[in-house]
Protein backbone atom coordinates (compact mmCIF):
# COMPACT_ATOMS: atom_id res chain seq x y z
CA UNK A 1 0.00 0.00 0.00
CA UNK A 2 1.33 3.34 -0.99
CA UNK A 3 0.70 6.51 1.07
CA UNK A 4 1.44 10.00 -0.08
CA UNK A 5 2.96 12.55 2.18
CA UNK A 6 1.98 16.15 1.75
CA UNK A 7 4.91 18.31 2.55
CA UNK A 8 4.89 22.05 2.73
CA UNK A 9 1.11 22.29 2.91
CA UNK A 10 -0.37 23.46 6.15
CA UNK A 11 -4.03 22.91 6.77
CA UNK A 12 -5.61 25.86 8.48
CA UNK A 13 -8.81 25.48 10.38
CA UNK A 14 -11.18 28.27 9.56
CA UNK A 15 -12.69 29.76 12.66
CA UNK A 16 -16.28 30.90 12.45
CA UNK A 17 -16.63 34.67 12.26
CA UNK A 18 -16.94 36.24 15.63
CA UNK A 19 -20.11 38.25 16.11
CA UNK A 20 -19.62 41.95 15.49
CA UNK A 21 -19.04 43.73 18.79
CA UNK A 22 -21.72 46.09 20.01
CA UNK A 23 -21.12 49.75 19.18
CA UNK A 24 -19.14 51.58 21.85
CA UNK A 25 -22.14 53.76 22.67
CA UNK A 26 -24.16 50.66 23.56
CA UNK A 27 -21.39 49.42 25.85
CA UNK A 28 -21.27 52.78 27.65
CA UNK A 29 -25.06 52.82 28.19
CA UNK A 30 -25.05 49.20 29.37
CA UNK A 31 -22.37 50.03 31.93
CA UNK A 32 -24.36 53.06 33.14
CA UNK A 33 -27.56 51.02 33.40
CA UNK A 34 -25.80 48.30 35.39
CA UNK A 35 -25.00 50.74 38.19
CA UNK A 36 -27.62 53.49 37.91
CA UNK A 37 -30.79 52.04 36.41
CA UNK A 38 -34.04 52.52 38.30
CA UNK A 39 -37.71 53.19 37.83
CA UNK A 40 -38.45 55.30 34.76
CA UNK A 41 -39.68 58.88 34.73
CA UNK A 42 -40.81 61.00 31.78
CA UNK A 43 -38.63 63.96 30.83
CA UNK A 44 -38.84 66.56 28.05
CA UNK A 45 -36.13 68.54 26.32
CA UNK A 46 -36.89 71.37 23.87
CA UNK A 47 -34.49 73.43 21.77
CA UNK A 48 -35.24 76.39 19.52
CA UNK A 49 -33.42 78.12 16.70
CA UNK A 50 -34.39 81.06 14.49
CA UNK A 51 -33.94 81.11 10.74
CA UNK A 52 -33.91 83.97 8.23
CA UNK A 53 -36.34 82.17 5.92
CA UNK A 54 -40.08 81.72 5.52
CA UNK A 55 -41.89 78.94 7.42
CA UNK A 56 -42.47 77.21 4.06
CA UNK A 57 -38.75 77.23 3.22
CA UNK A 58 -37.88 75.98 6.70
CA UNK A 59 -40.52 73.24 6.39
CA UNK A 60 -38.99 72.13 3.08
CA UNK A 61 -35.54 71.93 4.73
CA UNK A 62 -36.75 69.75 7.62
CA UNK A 63 -34.53 66.74 8.32
CA UNK A 64 -34.39 64.07 10.97
CA UNK A 65 -31.21 63.05 12.80
CA UNK A 66 -30.49 60.27 10.32
CA UNK A 67 -30.75 62.69 7.36
CA UNK A 68 -28.45 65.48 8.55
CA UNK A 69 -25.80 65.84 5.83
CA UNK A 70 -22.89 66.58 8.21
CA UNK A 71 -21.21 64.24 10.66
CA UNK A 72 -22.63 64.37 14.21
CA UNK A 73 -20.52 66.12 16.88
CA UNK A 74 -18.09 64.00 18.88
CA UNK A 75 -20.40 63.81 21.91
CA UNK A 76 -23.23 62.34 19.82
CA UNK A 77 -20.86 59.92 18.07
CA UNK A 78 -19.54 58.76 21.45
CA UNK A 79 -22.90 58.32 23.19
CA UNK A 80 -25.47 57.54 20.50
CA UNK A 81 -25.70 54.85 17.85
CA UNK A 82 -24.43 55.94 14.43
CA UNK A 83 -27.33 57.05 12.17
CA UNK A 84 -27.50 55.46 8.71
CA UNK A 85 -30.79 56.33 6.98
CA UNK A 86 -34.56 56.65 7.22
CA UNK A 87 -37.15 54.65 5.33
CA UNK A 88 -40.75 55.74 4.94
CA UNK A 89 -42.92 58.80 4.37
CA UNK A 90 -42.94 61.50 7.03
CA UNK A 91 -45.37 63.76 5.16
CA UNK A 92 -48.69 62.21 6.20
CA UNK A 93 -50.27 61.30 9.52
CA UNK A 94 -50.47 57.57 10.14
CA UNK A 95 -47.30 56.77 8.21
CA UNK A 96 -44.43 54.89 9.83
CA UNK A 97 -40.81 55.91 9.41
CA UNK A 98 -38.01 53.49 10.22
CA UNK A 99 -34.78 55.13 11.35
CA UNK A 100 -31.84 52.80 10.78
CA UNK A 101 -28.74 52.99 12.95
CA UNK A 102 -25.56 50.99 13.16
CA UNK A 103 -26.67 48.07 15.31
CA UNK A 104 -30.36 48.96 15.64
CA UNK A 105 -33.41 50.87 14.58
CA UNK A 106 -36.25 53.08 15.73
CA UNK A 107 -39.77 53.31 14.27
CA UNK A 108 -41.72 56.56 14.40
CA UNK A 109 -45.43 56.82 13.74
CA UNK A 110 -46.36 60.23 12.33
CA UNK A 111 -49.29 61.55 14.40
CA UNK A 112 -49.74 65.10 13.07
CA UNK A 113 -48.66 66.92 9.92
CA UNK A 114 -49.70 70.55 9.46
CA UNK A 115 -47.40 72.12 6.85
CA UNK A 116 -45.58 74.43 7.35
CA UNK A 117 -46.09 74.57 11.11
CA UNK A 118 -46.17 71.19 12.84
CA UNK A 119 -44.83 67.65 12.58
CA UNK A 120 -45.40 65.29 15.52
CA UNK A 121 -44.55 61.63 15.93
CA UNK A 122 -44.69 58.83 18.49
CA UNK A 123 -41.84 56.35 18.82
CA UNK A 124 -43.56 52.98 18.58
CA UNK A 125 -40.46 50.80 18.60
CA UNK A 126 -36.90 51.37 19.78
CA UNK A 127 -34.13 48.78 19.50
CA UNK A 128 -30.89 50.72 19.90
CA UNK A 129 -29.35 48.98 22.91
CA UNK A 130 -29.90 51.95 25.25
CA UNK A 131 -33.41 51.02 26.40
CA UNK A 132 -32.38 50.29 30.00
CA UNK A 133 -31.19 53.91 30.24
CA UNK A 134 -33.48 55.94 28.00
CA UNK A 135 -36.39 55.39 25.63
CA UNK A 136 -37.77 57.94 23.21
CA UNK A 137 -41.55 58.37 23.47
CA UNK A 138 -42.56 61.32 21.29
CA UNK A 139 -41.08 64.18 19.30
CA UNK A 140 -42.17 67.27 17.43
CA UNK A 141 -41.06 70.05 15.10
CA UNK A 142 -42.97 73.32 15.65
CA UNK A 143 -42.41 76.12 13.16
CA UNK A 144 -43.70 79.67 13.69
CA UNK A 145 -43.18 83.08 12.14
CA UNK A 146 -41.57 85.45 14.69
CA UNK A 147 -41.25 88.94 13.24
CA UNK A 148 -39.13 88.69 10.10
CA UNK A 149 -37.69 85.32 11.11
CA UNK A 150 -38.96 81.77 11.55
CA UNK A 151 -38.51 79.90 14.83
CA UNK A 152 -38.26 76.12 15.00
CA UNK A 153 -38.72 74.31 18.30
CA UNK A 154 -37.69 70.68 18.49
CA UNK A 155 -39.07 68.74 21.45
CA UNK A 156 -38.40 65.22 22.64
CA UNK A 157 -40.32 63.38 25.33
CA UNK A 158 -38.34 60.45 26.69
CA UNK A 159 -38.45 57.96 29.55
CA UNK A 160 -35.31 58.13 31.68
CA UNK A 161 -34.22 55.23 33.86
CA UNK A 162 -30.89 56.41 35.28
CA UNK A 163 -30.81 57.36 38.98
CA UNK A 164 -30.31 59.62 40.87
CA UNK A 165 -32.26 62.02 38.64
CA UNK A 166 -30.51 65.12 40.03
CA UNK A 167 -27.26 63.72 38.59
CA UNK A 168 -28.47 62.33 35.24
CA UNK A 169 -31.15 64.87 34.25
CA UNK A 170 -28.68 67.74 33.50
CA UNK A 171 -26.49 65.42 31.41
CA UNK A 172 -29.51 64.06 29.48
CA UNK A 173 -30.81 67.59 28.90
CA UNK A 174 -27.41 68.75 27.65
CA UNK A 175 -27.16 65.75 25.30
CA UNK A 176 -30.73 66.42 24.11
CA UNK A 177 -29.86 70.03 23.26
CA UNK A 178 -26.71 68.94 21.38
CA UNK A 179 -28.85 66.39 19.48
CA UNK A 180 -31.48 69.01 18.61
CA UNK A 181 -28.91 71.66 17.62
CA UNK A 182 -27.28 69.14 15.27
CA UNK A 183 -30.64 68.60 13.55
CA UNK A 184 -31.41 72.33 13.45
CA UNK A 185 -27.97 73.09 12.00
CA UNK A 186 -28.63 70.38 9.41
CA UNK A 187 -31.85 72.18 8.48
CA UNK A 188 -29.92 75.44 8.22
CA UNK A 189 -27.42 73.76 5.88
CA UNK A 190 -30.32 72.51 3.73
CA UNK A 191 -31.80 76.00 3.27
Amino acid sequence: MRTERHTGIALVKVKPRAPRPAPRSRKRWNLASRFFSGEGSNETVSTSMRFTATPEAVWDSMVSYEEVPVRPPLLLRALLPVPIRTEGDKTCAGANVQCVYEGGSLIKSITAVEPPHLLEFDVIEQALGVERCVEAIRGSYRIAKVGERTEVVLSTLYRAYLRPRWLWRPMEQFLGHVFHRHILNGMRESL
